[in-house]
C-alpha cells in the first residue's frame, strides 16, 4: 500500500516482513498474486465497513457524505492507488483483470442492494434500475479517484463528489413531498 504496485518488489516485501524471499514466492507465486491477495483482503475489509455504514441508518445523502469521508481515508491508506494500478494492470493481464472485476462487482452488488432498499422504501429511481445506479456510482467514484491520483483539481473533485450528496438530499426531499 505504501509504495503502490509499480514500485513494489517481492524482495522489498520480504525484507520488510523479515522473511526469506523464497517464502513470498512459495506462498504467493508472483508479485501480481501477492498484491492481489493484499488488495482482496483490504477490499473485503472496506466492503464490510461500507455495509455497516449503509445498514446504520440515516439518509442516503448522509451516507454519501460518509462515503466521501471514507474516500479520504482510502486515499491516505494507499488502497485507492493500488486498486487503480491493478485496474490498469488488468487491461493487459486477464488474471488480474478477472480478480479486479470481481472486487468491483462486489462493490456494485453492495450498492445495488442499498439502492434497491431505498426504492422499496418509496424512492423513485426514474428511468434507472438499482443496478444502473450502482454502475454509475462506481463510475463516479473510480473516475474521481483517477483524477485525484493524477493531481488534477483535487479539491474541486472532492467538492464535486460532496456536491452530489447535496443533490441526492434535494431529490430525497422531493420524493417525500
Amino acid at each position: 500500500m505504501e509504495h503502490g504496485y509499480a514500485a513494489v518488489s517481492t524482495r522489498k516485501v520480504a525484507d520488510g516482513a523479515g522473511v526469506p524471499l523464497s517464502q513470498i514466492h512459495y506462498h504467493f507465486g508472483s508479485k501480481e498474486q501477492l498484491i492481489l491477495a493484499m488488495l482482496r483482503a483490504e477490499n473485503d475489509r472496506l466492503l464490510d465497513r461500507q455495509a455497516t455504514m449503509f445498514s446504520g441508518g440515516g439518509s442516503f445523502a448522509e451516507q454519501w457524505g460518509l462515503a466521501c469521508d471514507y474516500l479520504e481515508d482510502d486515499l491516505e491508506s494507499g488502497y485507492v492507488r493500488v486498486l487503480q494500478e491493478m485496474i490498469a494492470a488488468g487491461w493487459s493481464s486477464e488474471i488480474v483483470g478477472a480478480e479486479v472485476r470481481d472486487m468491483l462487482k462486489a462493490w456494485e452488488e453492495l450498492m445495488t442492494g442499498v439502492i434497491s432498499k431505498s426504492e422499496q422504501e418509496g424512492a423513485s429511481l426514474g428511468p434507472f434500475s438499482a443496478s444502473d445506479l450502482a454502475t454509475l456510482n462506481a463510475a463516479i467514484f473510480l473516475g474521481a479517484e483517477s483524477m485525484i491520483l493524477l493531481g488534477k483539481d483535487v479539491e474541486q473533485t472532492k467538492q464535486a463528489l460532496r456536491g452530489l450528496g447535496a443533490v441526492i438530499a434535494m431529490a430525497q426531499e422531493g420524493f417525500t413531498q
